[in-house]
């Protein structure tokens, strides 16, 4: 009581620190009249100016009310747009690497230009993270004419772009692109062969556009770069046939953790169907020769009992598309990944693609952590106030918009079944458009949309789909839907980039209308002119007509997600209203909610078609909604510590990397590596105080010439001194295996030795990092396990993942100490080229559940897929090969460019087998 009468007296921490702010905004407003005086020539020199201020040890926050007043007016004489307040006192807490939390529609995106600007100064590269490559490339373009105006350069990631260029777009002053691209350039730089044809800089500020999307939301799941593995399509197919003549009684579902498990009369039919087929090794499913299979029926057992044709994934040119569950899109060139994938294709018969291997990996959490700075916007975060400080140390702020809301939420209406909600959501769609007010209709999945859909064909409601089947026409559509009389459904309103603008959009309007015209010709603005006199008559009815009307069909699991629907609506203070429509059939009540006797009592006292408002419902629906968050937090939270063991070796071993390259020579590390395999060798055959004759003399002098390339004549240095030494052992060893290496390094050219000891360093180091990758997702699998034994997974986990690490360094050294001392080098040596990295298959994948929930929300580019750039091949020399392709045959490299100059690699051109 006495803190909602403080709140009431004092206003919340929030809105103290916001006021707070007002002095530095004061300060931005005395600067502007200063500003505005100067001409344009004089404005775009004061980066130099601010510039030369930080290089005489002034700090930016000292800058900073100069800086923002001067992108203010560059902004107002290059894009027309004039920053309010609210948005400089955004500016200020992105500045302060804190999230900036606006509704839809207050200008984040101009918001970001402020604390990009001033944190490009030094020079150091500022990331602005987008969650489309549509949103990286429309701001990289408006808004670098603002940095463009003031002397600072912008750079663009998207996929399919070669690392010239990515390398280019890293260097310029501020860069644009999406989470995937950052992180997978990241991956990709630590997986490259020397530093010049590495993209990234070393990390220094980022802003993060839709905040809890990408850091929330895709935060479950790490980046992963994979490389195809053996083809084991008759395995799925068989066990997949199997499966399906499995009935409902031999297994059990967790549809809160998408999981099936086999019962005890299920796993007896499994095992006699496996041993018909012959694929049971023994008689029991879960001997350890079984394993395998055991891994591909749990597999078979999602895919056909728990994942879902149209709500799950679509089957689209016979490929299996996951479609995201936060936005309903297709997901073209994801996969899921430990083989649920192809279990799913096996299910719909389609063609069977090979599983992938783990080459490298990083989640979200510890990529964006990497940043000494780090900031965010978005429209909704105060519910995940929490995690945001947890996580990232982030605090949200909420920003005041620039004039009040007048958005009506109205309280959300029960109805018994799907089917009468459904009945009831047509007609009043069609009571709302028939009065030209335009309906938003927010549904959770394609399925609901297409169901939706029928409803108000049958009501005779014209209509727009927007969901994954039709994403190519997002855009246009979405920028439409504010138009008189328009009813739009849309499966996610997440980061959809496009403002749904009342009575419509000019820009879109003028592409769909008048495709043929070109900008800044007077027939466009003619054209343009008339149809924004029609837009400003068409939002004065729209308006009259009371704004947009969001209608939610069902509650999503993230109370974020429905905040996120309803911002659509009463943007910049224009009216609007916003209800959600639910029934008890719904999944998140099903699945999640109370099953009370008050619930079952509704459900049989309920009439057909009848419409409820209980506060008792609502209050339980926001329950079930926290339930869901917190576990999920909680699956964020173990994926975190899962990956925070992996990270402490991954930092060790991709520093290793930049040591060996930067390195101008690698011969102590190798010298090193070396003593330690000599200190292994010889205390494998030499236990602790132990006496000569008990030494394992034979195995050692084997191992030091299998491994060392000597020949060490221990058995005669024991039988010529009395009381010999480990040490000294050991010491004549190493200096035996000194010598051997030596030789071979004085034949040839020093750096030609160099060349050689750091492509085997190199090559050793990333095929053992590869396994050992491997090894952690196989303990990761079962480490839940050690529960059953009353031990902590987690704690577990570290333990092994930290033994196995020491095995993979032990390994690391012995390899390149046997191939420098085994390996045969002639004087005519030439350094060998350095391995071409193969197309890599990138993907972003649940390791709990094996959901692949990550995408790149381009309208339309199916840029879904990255693959490697491959590194720059010589071009063969056409002339001296002869014009008859037959005559390459054997003297061209298969991944060199084709002679023919076609620009594509001999294998996929005139080499094809």
């Amino acid at each position: 009581m006495f803190g909602g009468l403080a709140k009431s007296l004092f206003g919340s921490s929030n809105d103290r620190y916001v006021k707070s702010l007002g002095s530095i905004v004061n300060k931005i407003n005395g600067f502007e009249a200063q500003i505005q005086a100067m001409d344009d020539e004089t404005l775009a020199q004061q980066t130099a100016r601010f510039r030369e201020r930080l290089a005489n040890g002034e700090k930016l926050d000292s800058l900073l009310p100069e800086a923002f007043a001067t992108v203010r007016e560059a902004s107002k004489r290059v894009l027309g747009m004039r920053h309010f307040d609210v948005q400089m006192i955004g500016g200020i807490v992105l500045h302060r690497g804190e999230i900036a939390e606006m509704r839809t529609g207050e200008g984040k995106t101009l918001v970001a230009t402020l604390a990009t600007y001033l944190n490009a100064l030094p020079g150091e590269g500022v990331h602005v993270i987008t969650v489309n490559d549509y949103l990286a490339r429309r701001d990289a373009e408006q808004m670098g004419r603002i940095y463009g105006f003031l002397g600072l350069t912008t750079g663009v990631i998207v996929p399919n772009v070669s690392d010239g260029e990515r390398r280019q777009a890293y260097a310029a002053d501020i860069t644009y692109g999406t989470n995937n691209e950052f992180g997978f350039d990241y991956l990709r730089d630590n997986m490259k062969y020397d530093r010049e044809s590495m993209v990234q800089r070393p990390f220094a500020f980022a802003i993060v556009d839709e905040v809890d999307s990408i850091l929330i939301d895709e935060a479950r799941t790490p980046l992963i770069i994979s490389g195809p593995t053996d083809d084991k399509s008759d395995l799925y197919l068989s066990v997949d046939a199997i499966v399906k003549q499995l009935e409902e009684s031999d297994y059990e579902k967790d549809e809160k953790q998408k999981s099936v498990i086999l019962t005890e009369d299920g796993t007896e039919k499994a095992e006699r169907l496996l041993e018909a087929a012959g694929l049971l090794q023994g008689a029991n499913l879960y001997d350890f020769e079984n394993t395998q299979v055991v891994h591909h029926l749990n597999q078979a057992l999602r895919a056909n009992m728990m994942f879902r044709r149209d709500v799950d994934y679509l089957v689209k040119d016979g490929k299996v598309v996951i479609i995201d569950e936060f936005t309903g899109r297709m997901m073209d060139g994801r996969r899921w990944s430990d083989g649920l994938h192809q279990a799913t294709e096996a299910k719909e018969g389609v063609t069977i693609e090979p599983e992938n291997q783990t080459l490298a990996s990083i989640t979200f959490q510890n990529y964006f952590r990497m940043y000494p700075k780090l900031s965010g916007m978005t429209g909704t975060a105060a519910t995940e106030a929490a995690e945001f400080f947890d996580i990232y140390k982030m605090n949200v702020v909420s920003i005041p918009t620039n004039v009040p809301v007048q958005r009506v939420d109205e309280e959300d209406e029960f109805y018994k079944t799907t089917q009468d909600k459904f009945l009831a959501i047509a007609r009043k769609i069609r009571e709302h458009a028939e009065r030209g007010q335009p309906v938003l209709v927010g549904t959770v999945s394609i399925e609901k949309s297409e169901l939706l859909s029928e409803f108000l064909t049958q009501e005779k409601v014209p209509h727009k789909v927007l969901n994954a089947r039709y994403h190519e026409m997002e855009a246009h559509i979405v920028a439409q839907a504010g138009r008189l009389g328009a009813v739009t459904i849309a499966t996610n309103m997440a980061g959809r980039g496009t403002d749904i603008q009342l009575g419509g959009n000019l820009e879109f309007r003028m592409l769909d209308e008048h495709p043929e015209l070109e900008a800044g010709t007077p027939e466009y603005e003619a054209a343009a002119e008339k149809i924004r006199a029609e837009i400003t008559a068409e939002k004065q009815a729209v308006l009259a007509a009371g704004g947009l009307f969001v209608l939610g069909t069902e509650r999503h699991e993230s109370r974020r997600i429905d905040n996120q629907l309803r911002g659509r609506s009463g943007r910049q203070g224009d009216p609007g209203l916003s209800r959600f429509y639910l029934s008890l059939d719904d999944d998140l009540l099903r699945i999640f909610g109370p099953d009370t006797l008050f619930a079952k009592m509704m459900r049989s006292n309920i009439a057909d078609g009848e419409a409820i408002g209980s506060k008792w419902l609502s209050k339980a629906i926001e329950t079930a909604q926290k339930k869901v968050e917190a576990r999920n937090y909680d699956i964020r939270k173990q994926v975190v510590e899962y990956d925070n063991v992996m990270n402490d070796q991954r930092k060790v071993v991709y520093e290793q990397r930049a040591d060996i390259m930067d390195a101008d020579t690698v011969g102590d590390v190798v010298a090193d590596m070396r003593a330690e395999t000599v200190n292994a060798i010889v205390g494998e055959a030499v236990p602790p105080n132990s006496y000569p004759e008990q030494w394992d003399v034979a195995g050692l002098t084997e191992r030091a010439a299998e491994v060392l390339g000597v020949e060490a004549p221990v058995a005669q240095w024991i039988a010529e001194e009395d009381g010999l030494e480990a040490e000294t052992l050991e010491e004549r060893i190493r200096t035996l295996a000194d010598q051997v290496v030596e030789a071979k390094a004085a034949e040839l050219e020093p750096t030609a030795w160099t060349q050689i000891e750091k492509s085997i360093l190199l090559q050793n180091l990333d095929h053992h990092w590869k396994e050992h990758l491997a090894m952690l997702d196989a303990l990761r699998a079962v480490i839940h396990l050690r529960a059953y034994a009353q031990k902590t997974p987690i704690n577990e986990y570290k333990q092994e993942a930290f033994a196995l690490f020491e095995r993979m360094l032990g390994s690391i050294r012995e390899d390149v100490t046997r191939t420098l001392a085994v390996a045969n080098f002639n004087f005519n040596f030439t350094p060998p080229p350095l391995p071409e990295l193969p197309d890599f298959l990138t993907s972003h994948f649940d390791p709990l559940t094996g959901d692949d929930d990550t995408w790149d929300q381009d309208a339309g580019s199916g840029y879904l897929t990255t693959r490697m750039p491959p590194m720059q091949m010589p071009q063969p020399d056409a002339q001296a090969l002869g014009e008859d392709p037959a005559e390459w045959v054997g003297r061209v490299s298969r991944n060199a460019p084709c002679p023919c100059g076609s620009g594509l690699k001999y294998k996929h051109c005139h080499g094809q087998l």
